[in-house]
């Protein structure tokens, strides 16, 4: 259970991909505790950085507003000036402060099994798809997103979740090229072991006698076949 900037076979390329959600990586690690015996964080982000450019517009008005009130209200009506700034830093708590919290406690992981979501602080929800559910990917952008290199990924599932959008991705169409890629190198690493057993299977002595006897009972094989397979198995496995 091991987080990685790579996916296992090393198909996320440093020249584009290390340094893309670079910016969004602060001070962030998903707990191993929740990822499967085999499972690996491919990458892991916040929401992209224009989530915040509100919040700050908010604080440099409130600014304004308290250094305006003060030059304004006379200065013996000291009162009237914290008041002012009380209602000020309330609206900005309401206005920047938790909109910052918000982006703070909002990640998304992509590992080599699933798509997840969390946000809150403290009442945490979110999201999880495995991507072996995964249908489709569509991500979107206005012309100011393209600009600032953000925008959503509507994804589309089997299963009750239908579709999930996840908001203001930083570089989505790396994302979504990420994505398809893990999808894939797990579907073909599960393929992969799917036939190792069946293969270790059909070696295995044991089984294939237990194949044969069930074929006898259900009649597929005669009574002499039976024996003749009985023996070959039994010669093969002495050889």
């Amino acid at each position: 259970m091991e987080a990685s900037a790579e996916t296992p076979s090393g198909f996320f390329h440093a020249r584009k991909g290390a340094t893309a959600f670079a910016a969004y990586d602060w001070a962030m690690a998903f707990p191993d505790n929740i990822l499967t015996e085999d499972e690996t964080v491919v990458r892991q982000f916040r929401p992209h950085w224009r989530m915040l450019a509100i919040p700050v517009l908010w604080v440099l008005a409130a600014i304004a507003a308290i250094v305006l009130a003060y030059q304004v209200i006379p200065p013996e009506d000291g009162t009237v000036d914290l008041a002012t700034s009380g209602v000020i830093l309330l609206a900005l708590v309401v206005l920047a402060v938790a909109p910052v919290f918000k982006w703070w406690f909002t990640i998304y992981v992509l590992t080599t099994e699933r798509l997840i979501t969390r946000t809150g602080v403290i009442a945490r929800s979110g999201i999880e798809l495995p991507l072996q559910s995964i249908n489709n990917v569509i991500f979107t952008q206005n012309v100011l997103e393209r600009l600032l290199q953000s925008g959503d990924l509507l994804i589309e599932s089997a299963g009750e979740s239908g579709q999930s959008r996840f908001s203001d991705i930083p570089h989505p169409e790396e994302f979504q090229s990420l994505l398809y890629r893990t999808r894939e190198e797990q579907a073909r690493k599960t393929a992969t072991e799917e036939s190792t057993i069946a293969a270790d299977i059909i070696r295995d002595p044991t089984e294939q006698l237990e194949r044969a006897r069930r074929l006898h009972k259900d009649g597929a094989l005669t009574d002499e076949e039976y024996e003749t397979m009985k023996r070959s198995i039994l010669r093969d496995q002495d050889s």
